[in-house]
């Protein structure tokens, strides 16, 4: 009885684990780990400024997630943080 417990376990971790390299590989082939977060782009406002130029030169670019991303937190620091 033990053994099987043990059997199931490991299979229940092996899926676990397969799950979680697919959802990885599903981002990495979408783009979004090239993503820089809000957070980040307040933290380093010069390359969220040289982001939102290079936004704003391309209208192509401005859907991505970048763009939205720099340019909130363009807005965020020119407000203050409120």
């Amino acid at each position: 009885m033990k053994k099987t417990h043990m059997m199931l376990i490991a299979a229940v971790i092996v899926l676990l684990g397969s799950t979680a390299a697919m959802n990885v590989t599903i981002a990495n082939e979408s783009g979004k780990e090239n993503a820089k977060s809000v957070a980040w782009y307040v933290a380093n406002i010069q390359a969220a400024k040289a982001q939102n130029q290079a936004c704003h030169d391309n209208p192509n670019n401005q859907s991505n997630e970048n763009c939205a991303n720099a340019l909130h937190a363009l807005e965020i620091s020119f407000k203050g943080g409120n």
